[in-house]
């Protein structure tokens, strides 16, 4: 990727970063205990994304996390808090600080912008109903966001040349596609875990729209 890319990631992550910080409900956050929880979010997915695999160099993926981030904190703080955990997968030394900004507009960026859309979409289309949360919202918006920055990821990588687009997709971006599937899992089970036993972390979900008169 050429020196332009870079910059252009650099200034693109910045607007959007400004933008969050500004638009971020931080209020949410003076409560103790949430704010507990989205610093462990954080620390949590900063150890999953280590643990990543490979094709070859500059071809990994890994679990995301962002539907429960999303669905959790809202837009806003999940973009902050995704870009913290690029921060920290940088700090290992997993990318070049250079990279930094194009990697956080993939891994947070995009992927937050992915959670939001279906989240806000199959909200307006399907019933308000406590299963349609779960199993729509949770379950098959994680897939869908997985496999979303999956062909971001594999577009990208044939945009600035790193491998022949015929070989990304053929070899690279079906296991995004596996992928999917344990994301779908983890994520619909931790928020079936969060609005049963802790509905007050997700901001989301609210008890008079899914519950109330099913």
């Amino acid at each position: 990727m050429g020196e332009g890319w870079y910059w252009a990631a650099w200034i693109a992550w910045l607007l959007l970063f400004a933008r969050s910080f500004w638009q971020a409900p931080w209020a949410r956050l003076k409560d103790g205990e949430l704010l507990n929880v989205w610093l462990g979010m954080i620390v949590l997915l900063t150890l999953v994304w280590s643990l990543k695999a490979g094709v070859k160099p500059g071809l990994s993926f890994h679990l995301l996390g962002t539907t429960v981030f999303t669905l959790s904190f809202g837009p806003h703080l999940a973009f902050i808090g995704l870009s913290l955990v690029t921060l920290g997968i940088t700090v290992n030394g997993d990318a070049g600080p250079f990279a930094y900004a194009a990697n956080a507009l993939l891994l947070a960026g995009l992927s937050v912008a992915l959670s939001q859309i279906f989240f806000c979409m199959l909200r307006d289309l399907l019933p308000k109903h406590f299963f349609v949360y779960i199993f729509v919202n949770g379950f098959l918006g994680a897939a869908l966001t997985v496999i979303g920055v999956g062909f971001g990821a594999t577009a990208l990588l044939a945009i600035v040349g790193a491998y022949e687009w015929g070989y990304l997709i053929s070899e690279y971006f079906p296991y995004f596609l596996l992928l999917a599937f344990s994301e779908a899992w983890l994520s619909g089970m931790l928020m079936t875990l969060f609005v049963v036993y802790r509905p007050e972390w997700v901001v989301s979900f609210d008890d008079s729209s899914y519950l109330v008169g099913k």
